[in-house]
């Protein structure tokens, strides 16, 4: 199946909820990218241990795909001072939920309570921000990127992914910030950015 290894199928298959992915990919050490900048394939991140958001929301859509449910994806998209976010979709009941690797305190599981997608990337905005100023950075979502589209090389290959970055950004995207209201924003307070500062790994461990 896809051109995995019984062992990686095995991973994966085991992999069977939203919960069970998000506990595995909170195991796995941030991809600080110490030797330059990756998008690797869930062949390569099982093989690595280590994912950064985008790495991490392939990893997610794959396990979501092999155990019965669409391989969606979602860009959120960041003010120019910051980095778009990956997040991978499941639904249940109706509602959705996503799955996300990040290094943060925030930016991360959503449970299937959002009704709609536009609510499910609103959620993340009042918690997105810039830890030296309290910006906040969140300004569109865009419509669900379905990876059945794009084969399933994608799931093994030895060479980055940079053409998923072309695939996502292409997308119809939808404005969360309306623009008479951006004077108004309040940026996060000193409490917030305190906790904004948290990180779960830490640079100068060995395993990321």
């Amino acid at each position: 199946m896809f051109d995995l290894t019984k062992q990686e199928l095995a991973t994966l298959k085991k992999l069977s909820t939203p919960i069970k992915i998000q506990d595995f990919l909170d195991t796995l050490p941030i991809n600080y990218e110490k030797k330059g900048e990756t998008h690797m394939s869930p062949r390569r991140v099982l093989r690595e241990k280590k994912a950064h958001c985008i790495e991490g929301a392939l990893l997610a859509a794959t396990a979501l795909w092999i155990n019965g449910e669409e391989p969606l994806l979602m860009d959120l998209t960041a003010a120019p001072e910051d980095d778009d976010h990956i997040v991978a979709l499941y639904k249940k009941n109706g509602y959705w939920g996503a799955i996300s690797k990040t290094n943060h305190a925030v930016l991360r599981f959503r449970d299937p309570i959002y009704k709609t997608l536009r609510e499910l990337a609103l959620s993340y905005f009042h918690e997105w921000f810039l830890d030296e100023n309290g910006l906040k950075m969140l300004r569109s979502y865009s419509k669900p990127l379905n990876l059945k589209r794009l084969g399933t090389a994608w799931v093994t290959a030895e060479e980055d992914l940079w053409y998923l970055d072309e695939h996502l950004d292409t997308l119809p995207h939808f404005s969360l910030l309306p623009r008479e209201n951006k004077k108004h924003i309040r940026p996060a307070d000193k409490m917030e950015r305190t906790a904004g500062n948290l990180r779960e790994w830490n640079k100068k461990n060995k395993r990321t």
